[in-house]
């Protein structure tokens, strides 16, 4: 009776374990095609920033880019540079089917990085300020942890031959 019963439970545990292969299958072919279409939006996005700048160069006075076009154009190339951060986020988890939360962190961080670069303080209340340092220092904090993680040291740390 025993037998029968380790032998149910194999079946069911073979069973389980080709459904949640088959959906891996499913989750990586997924994975590959947002891959796919942030190498398509990094793209667009550089074609984009090409596109705005000729047009700013091309306006009167021309070749002059003023302060607020520069501001507008750091924004337009930190987002591809957050969309380039995604990708990679993307193909480690490919490669290593984990996501690793020290790039995460440092995506969020070039997030924030962009909206405080673009933020026009003289328009805001300093609530939001305040949200926008609280967050700031929370992404900084958080991502300073990681780093002094006694995991990330390991990691981190060359082997010495003995």
């Amino acid at each position: 009776m025993a037998d029968k019963l380790y032998t149910d439970a194999n079946k069911t545990t073979a069973h389980a374990d080709k459904f949640t292969d088959k959906l891996k299958v499913l989750i990586r072919f997924c994975v590959r095609v947002m891959a796919l279409l942030m190498t398509f939006v990094i793209f667009m996005g550089v074609l984009d920033i090409v596109w705005v700048i000729i047009g700013k160069l091309k306006q009167e006075p021309p070749m002059l880019l003023t302060i607020a076009d520069m501001l507008s154009t750091f924004g337009a190339f930190m987002a591809v540079l957050i969309a380039i951060e995604i990708f990679v986020n993307i193909t480690i988890y490919l490669r290593e089917d984990v996501i690793h939360v020290k790039i995460v962190l440092a995506t969020a961080l070039m997030a924030i990085a962009r909206k405080v670069i673009i933020l026009d303080v003289k328009d805001l209340e300093p609530q939001y300020l305040f949200g926008i340092a609280a967050i700031v220092f929370a992404m900084g904090f958080a991502y300073w942890l990681v780093i002094v993680s006694p995991g990330y040291r390991r990691e981190q740390q060359p082997e010495h031959p003995s």
